[in-house]
């Protein structure tokens, strides 16, 4: 059994079609996306494109997804940036019909058995938390209680767009990184599951994508274009951020 996981589109349809294309020859039997297609450039596209796929697919819920749909609902909190207010407000205004339905059923977290890895906890942030920040460099300590009794083998998260893979006690902990908002190597970061654990980078047209971005009406788009695609913060810059 195959399984490709798919974390934080964040609305990059050029990085995701081009995934997507890698993920196709691999011929999976499951596709995991887990969480954070929205916010972004080309949200809506992004998900009607992943809704459009034939071959079995299960979303969880991101922080990003779930801001969304507060918004969406009036519900929207205004501690929230005021930068990041004006996305997400774009973002609920224009939600296509349908889209909020399929939002509002995806679950927080997922399990599946995968021969040669065990039983598989997917989740977005940690078990606990789609907001729970972590890295390669937090100490062991900080995190066993958050992972040690979730039953499961091996963790596959997401959240912080940095790929690793590491141990927390006896539980192993790997984050697919960012299909569409990478921080560090730049392209579309995914992983291949079963019955190892591959992580993978697929390279994709960095001017085409940026022109793409631009062209649509995304509050942040140049942003976007020249700080998330062309180029991406350092590695370095984003661990001593989250630290």
């Amino acid at each position: 059994m195959k399984v490709a996981a798919l974390y934080d589109i964040h609305g990059n349809l050029p990085a995701l079609e081009a995934v997507l294309e890698e993920v196709q020859k691999e011929s999976v039997d499951l596709l995991v996306v887990g969480g954070d297609v929205f916010p972004g450039p080309m949200s809506n596209q992004a998900l009607a494109c992943l809704l459009a796929l034939d071959v079995p697919i299960q979303f969880i819920r991101g922080n990003g997804d779930r801001e969304v749909l507060a918004w969406s609902a009036g519900e929207g909190s205004e501690s929230t940036p005021e930068s990041f207010q004006e996305t997400l407000r774009w973002e609920a205004e224009g939600l296509r019909p349908g889209h909020k339905e399929v939002l509002e059923q995806w679950p927080e977290t997922f399990r599946r058995e995968i021969p040669g890895l065990g039983n598989v906890l997917f989740c977005h942030a940690t078990p606990r938390s789609d907001v729970e920040t972590f890295t390669r460099l937090t100490l062991e300590d900080r995190l066993l209680e958050t992972f040690e009794d979730t039953g499961a083998s091996l963790v596959v998260c997401g959240h912080t767009h940095m790929p690793f893979d590491r141990m927390v006690g006896r539980v192993r902990v790997v984050n697919a990184g960012s299909v569409g908002m990478p921080f560090g190597q730049p392209g579309g970061h995914w992983l291949l599951l079963g019955p190892g654990v591959e992580p993978r980078v697929t390279h994709y047209d960095l001017e085409e994508a940026a022109r793409r971005i631009r062209a649509t009406d995304y509050p942040q788009a140049e942003g976007f274009a020249a700080n998330n695609v062309l180029q991406c913060p350092t590695e370095k810059k984003m661990l001593e951020l989250f630290s």
